[in-house]
């Protein structure tokens, strides 16, 4: 992370109000409704559920993440897959808590905005001017908004980014005044802050272990904050979040003290955060609440794009078109995840239509995210030394509050929790299979020695009988050591069709563990002849091959380490640059395998999701260069047992 970034400022502050607490600062427009609905209002069930909340958010929010996880930084960036880079050698079997957090974060990426968009419009209906308003006319509004939402993310975020950081500013002082106004409604709301009544609640109050599903929605934001740890700042978040968790406790104490004291023994069906406003004030109340909205759906979005570009980078997720609307860092747009998420929050929208239904779904994903992190944080502790009796307390700690929240969650499940379940399971299964699948490939991918093959290819380069396929031809390796090549290299230059040129290039690509390394390596394998090229790029830096690759040439002709003029006489005597032409090695599953029953499935999926996704040239960023693609069979278990006999004829007795 830079200085700069890291440092606090007044600048640094805002713009963590306007991108970090989006999520986690709207929830106090849907929290207490689906805690009290359908119930009595009293003492037990207000303060017990306060309280709840309250150590919710300094226990799972504030020590959790807030004060350890975000010590678990990777030169600044932090989010589920910046944190399995930083543990991802101690044990293999890490990833898939990696994979169920990612999953899990991009399925709560889609019932974010729907429920903090339709909590805050369906206030339309506390006014006496839109009081009758249709349920249905509510839903065409929230997909409306949405639309434009996702319409304009291909133009970026930064010009009106900067208005995130006022507004949220606004909506917290907003919701801290409307907390104050109230505040003194009840004084026997102050009990909450003791855990007793926390412990009460939940062991006498009828169902109110189950209860805890909705007071988890109170802290829901907290991994999308540990997620944008990059963008304001360790120091920022953490001074930010003593402001914005002040603001949040003062709007539910509000409410609870509303509540005890006007609705006591009775069911309230209405919204308890548009109560609180005087009736002069609703009108603009609401506009500030759905701008609030927005900007926690936004937070989401971004986030969802972020996270699938580490994942692909991590080889993770299947390729998909990147674009870079601005020169912002961090700011990146993914096409193929912006219609994913549009079509899946219009589906949460229209099927559960209002927000305490959503709030029926909502939680549960993102419960198995923070049991991910709990584990993953837990092995950063290990490798950092920390001492065990504290690893341990850790462990016990959350992962007993987390199990608990999960447990209550699962209550959800037929009320609608099996959606955001179905759509987390297949976004885990897409990761899975793409990682499985590559492990099946690499263990039958053949390297052979590159020097034993070096005396050939310089005697094909100087061998004018066979034309000159080109001037430069360049491969992408995926061998780490820099002495072997892909035996399939070796075919496709020496036996497939001869491909004469003057420079063999091997380009190899490593995945760094540290976020934005970018940085290369040379090897004159032969001089003038056999160049191997290594780039190391951070997991959050685009594989940008036909730039990069540009840049090297440009280095090592200027270091005079390279002549890539065409050595026909002609073009030789005027200098002319001989051409650079790619050649990219696609694989096809063969028919002649043998695999177990769920390998076999594994391997086509695997490239059923191949074929919908980028090619491997637009992948590397290769489209505007010269680009051979050769397919070759996959074999991975060859068939063995074949079972043909020769038939002999008497004509050959």
């Amino acid at each position: 992370m830079s200085k700069h970034v890291n440092k606090v400022t007044a600048a640094g502050l805002l713009v963590a109000l306007g991108i970090i607490y989006g999520d986690i600062g709207t929830s106090p427009l849907y929290v207490f409704d689906e805690i009290i609905h359908g119930k009595i209002i009293d003492e037990l069930l207000v303060v017990g559920s306060l309280s709840c909340i309250i150590w919710t958010l300094t226990l799972q929010t504030t020590i959790k993440y807030v004060i350890l996880t975000l010590k678990a930084d990777n030169r600044g960036e932090g989010g589920i897959f910046s944190l399995y880079t930083l543990v991802r050698r101690r044990r293999k079997w890490l990833v898939l808590p990696a994979m169920i957090g990612g999953a899990a974060l991009l399925a709560d990426g889609m019932i974010t905005p729907p429920i903090s968009v339709t909590s805050a419009i369906e206030g339309l209906r506390i006014t006496s001017t839109f009081s009758h308003i249709e349920q249905s006319t509510i839903v065409y509004i929230v997909i409306g908004i949405l639309a434009i939402l996702f319409f304009m993310q291909q133009f970026g975020t930064n010009s009106i980014g900067k208005l995130f950081g006022p507004i949220m500013f606004i909506w917290f002082m907003m919701l801290a005044i409307l907390g104050i106004l109230h505040i003194t409604d009840n004084w026997s709301v102050f009990k909450a802050f003791n855990p007793y009544y926390a412990g009460k609640f939940l062991s006498q109050y009828p169902g109110g272990f189950w209860l805890l599903g909705a007071v988890f929605l109170c802290t829901t934001g907290a991994e999308a904050l540990y997620s944008d740890l990059g963008h304001c700042g360790r120091g920022n978040i953490r001074i930010s979040w003593i402001m914005v968790k002040s603001c949040l406790l003062l709007t539910y104490i509000g409410q609870a003290s509303w509540l005890l004291q006007n609705q006591i023994g009775q069911v309230f069906t209405g919204k308890t955060f548009y109560a609180l406003m005087p009736d002069w004030f609703q009108i603009p109340g609401i506009i500030i609440a759905t701008a609030a909205a927005i900007i926690a759906s936004q937070a989401l979005i971004s986030g969802s794009f972020t996270l699938i570009s580490e994942a692909i980078r991590l080889n993770l997720w299947p390729k998909m078109k990147i674009n870079y609307p601005t020169e912002a860092r961090g700011q990146l747009f993914v096409p193929g995840i912006n219609t994913l998420l549009f079509v899946g929050c219009c589906g949460i929208v229209l099927y559960f239509k209002t927000s305490g239904a959503m709030g029926a779904a909502y939680g549960l994903a993102i419960t198995l995210c923070m049991l991910a992190t709990t584990i993953l944080v837990a092995n950063f502790m290990v490798l950092h030394r920390v001492k065990s009796v504290f690893i341990y307390l850790f462990l016990a700690t959350f992962l007993t509050i987390e199990l608990s929240f999960l447990i209550a969650n699962l209550d959800k499940f037929p009320h609608g929790g099996y959606v955001t379940l179905i759509v987390g399971g297949g976004l885990f299964a897409v990761m899975y299979i793409w990682y499985r699948a590559r492990k099946i490939k690499n263990r039958y991918v053949e390297f052979v020695r590159l020097e034993e093959y070096v005396p050939k290819l310089e005697e094909l380069s100087n061998d004018t009988s066979v034309p000159k396929y080109a001037t430069h031809l360049v491969y992408l390796t995926s061998a780490n050591n820099p002495k072997e090549i892909e035996h399939k290299i070796i075919y496709s230059i020496l036996s497939r069709k001869p491909k004469r040129a003057d420079i063999f290039w091997f380009i190899h690509v490593d995945t760094m563990d540290d976020p934005y390394t970018c940085e290369y390596s040379v090897e004159h394998i032969i001089p003038n002849d056999i160049i191997r090229v290594e780039f190391r790029l951070g997991f959050r830096m685009q594989p940008r091959i036909n730039l990069m690759f540009k840049k090297v040439v440009e280095d090592l002709v200027a270091n005079r380490e390279v002549n890539v003029t065409s050595r026909y006489e002609s073009q030789q005597r005027n200098n002319v640059v001989g051409d650079f032409k790619f050649v990219v090695l696609e694989k096809f599953l063969s028919q002649d395998n043998e695999l177990p029953f769920f390998e076999r499935i594994i391997m086509k999926l695997y490239f059923w999701l191949k074929e919908i996704s980028l090619s491997e040239e637009k992948g590397f960023g290769l489209e505007q260069s010269m680009v051979k693609v050769e397919k070759f069979p996959l074999i991975i278990s060859p068939v063995s047992n074949l079972k043909l006999q020769r038939v002999y004829t008497d004509e050959d007795n």
